[in-house]
């Protein structure tokens, strides 16, 4: 039977003030045990994680958004395109 362990983990070791939370994960305790014998820094690995999750997720965002702008770009005419930035300069 595999015995579940709830390990508490400082995100980061500063305070509230400093605007970080603490974030817990529920690992198998053999995991666990594996990880302290290699001396892994499982904050890190987690803080590390997140941090790419969260890069992955703006990055599919963004390219979603490009492609909706560029949608919107294909429907304009030549012109109009060059128009708009005439219009734009002379506004500066």
């Amino acid at each position: 039977m595999v015995v579940n362990f709830i390990y508490y983990i400082n995100y980061l070791t500063y305070d509230v003030v400093m605007g970080f939370v603490t974030v817990s994960a529920k690992v198998r305790r053999e995991l666990w045990e594996k990880l302290r014998s290699y001396g892994v820094n499982i904050s890190e690995v987690i803080r590390r994680a997140l941090e790419e999750e969260i890069k992955k997720r703006e990055e599919k965002e963004a390219k979603k958004l490009l492609n909706e702008a560029s949608k919107l770009l294909r429907k304009l005419s030549e012109e109009e395109i060059v128009k708009s930035v005439r219009e734009s300069r002379e506004e500066r």
